[in-house]
């Protein structure tokens, strides 16, 4: 069977347009005393990898783009392969900001590639339902994003999110999520029910809450 062949192949078995999700991994983990948060264990795995880990179980997302600190290149790389992802993974260098490097996480993804689920690195307590839920409302409204205030996963059209973000890096604005950078070009973001347990891990006491809710879930 050809390249070619193997290639067409894959695309018709698909039954969901292309996603690839971009994970933003870039950050200094200031508040968290210097330490890089997203290698902290949660119930003993590491914070990134419990993000990492549902969504390579959403069935919706094709391949997962990486953006991390340069040194970090290789740790994040072996961490993929050590807890035996199964989707497609590229770990690139971030940019400067955050809005830096999810632009060069999308422009580094498959040139096939038709929605963007964005995703920070230090939310591990997603689930594998709300990303599905976001995934959904994306197909239908181009945008989508939950509302608990807005928390990842954001989910867009890929030409309607690459074009937001180099368009708010080019014009110097400042931007607080991808949401805002999709606003600015006047694309109303569709908003799904979020969840008050999505909580990001920006100091110890976040983990400390990360490891009760787990609990609770039973996880």
């Amino acid at each position: 069977m050809s390249l070619l062949q193997k290639m067409f192949g894959k695309r018709q078995n698909r039954t969901h347009p292309y996603c690839a999700a971009l994970i933003a991994a870039a950050g200094s983990s200031t508040r968290y005393g210097g330490e890089n948060k997203l290698l902290q264990t949660l119930d003993g795995i590491p914070v990134l990898v419990r993000t990492l880990l549902t969504i390579d179980r959403v069935e919706g997302i094709d391949e997962i783009v990486i953006a991390a600190r340069e040194d970090e290149l290789l740790p994040y790389a072996e961490l993929c392969k050590t807890f035996g992802l199964r989707k497609p993974v590229k770990v690139i260098v971030g940019g400067a900001t955050r809005t830096e490097s999810v632009l060069r996480a999308a422009l580094e993804a498959s040139p096939e590639t038709e929605f963007f689920a964005v995703q920070d690195g230090a939310r591990p307590l997603v689930t594998v339902e709300l990303i599905d839920e976001v995934l959904d409302a994306a197909r239908v409204y181009l945008a989508a994003a939950p509302a608990v205030p807005v928390r990842t996963p954001q989910v867009f059209a890929a030409d309607l999110l690459k074009a937001a973000l180099q368009s708010a890096i080019a014009d110097g604005a400042t931007i607080t999520d991808d949401c805002s950078a999709v606003e600015r070009m006047g694309k109303e973001v569709h908003l799904t029910e979020g969840s008050e347990e999505n909580i990001k891990i920006t100091t110890p006491v976040d983990l400390a809450i990360a490891e009760a809710i787990l609990q609770r879930r039973g996880e």
